[in-house]
């Protein structure tokens, strides 16, 4: 949407544009999404979407590209078949990059969307996309390589020094520099820091 001017306006190259009440939607499919962050470098919009029973997924979406895509929901949850009754077909949608499924140990239930960083403190790290599991509090990395996907639990390299540690992943977020930071329920804010042995840790400050 235009904001430079109010009421707003919406651009003529929105997919739905003449539809009531549709003229502002860019994409659809999606149920719950969780954090959504633009790559700085790309533009490429990164959405974590929660799931209804089962599956928790992220998508991306081009810079400036994709417009109208369904992605799924309520026919799909994740690359799984949910409720398809009156669905297109499948061909017609654009399925997550990457999934993983509620259960195992510790519990996983709520994906946490997070950033892409293209900092200057972890070079080895530049174009890393950071998300975690609320419930289990794990965080994980993402890299592409091509078509490949590749996904590494950091959650111990991510686990502070002594006593604290991080509980219930709410949120990610990128400083000025790009930096990352890592939010929880408890009011924490991590930011993670190169290391010597692990590859990266964390300071924390309370607010």
């Amino acid at each position: 949407i235009n904001v430079d001017s109010l009421p707003y306006t919406n651009p003529s190259s929105n997919p739905f544009v003449g539809v009531t009440g549709d003229d502002e939607i860019w994409s659809y499919g999606h149920r719950i999404p969780w954090r959504c962050a633009f790559d700085s470098e790309t533009g490429e919009l990164w959405m974590a979407d929660v799931g209804q029973n089962a599956w928790e997924e992220i998508n991306v979406a081009t810079a400036g590209g994709d417009a109208g895509d369904n992605y799924g929901w309520r026919c799909y949850e994740g690359d799984h078949s949910y409720n398809t009754s009156g669905c297109p077909g499948s061909s017609t949608m654009t399925f997550p990059i990457w999934e993983f499924s509620h259960g195992g140990s510790p519990y996983r239930c709520s994906i946490t969307g997070g950033e892409v960083y293209r900092g200057a403190a972890m070079p080895s790290l530049h174009g890393t996309y950071f998300f975690a599991d609320y419930c289990s509090n794990q965080i994980w990395t993402l890299t592409r390589s091509g078509n490949n996907v590749i996904v590494t639990d950091v959650s111990d390299d991510l686990d502070p020094p002594g006593s604290v540690s991080i509980g219930s992943p709410s949120g990610f977020g990128l400083d000025g520099n790009g930096e990352m930071y890592i939010c929880d329920l408890g009011g924490e804010v991590f930011k993670v820091l190169p290391g010597v042995a692990t590859g990266a840790c964390c300071v924390n400050t309370t607010v």
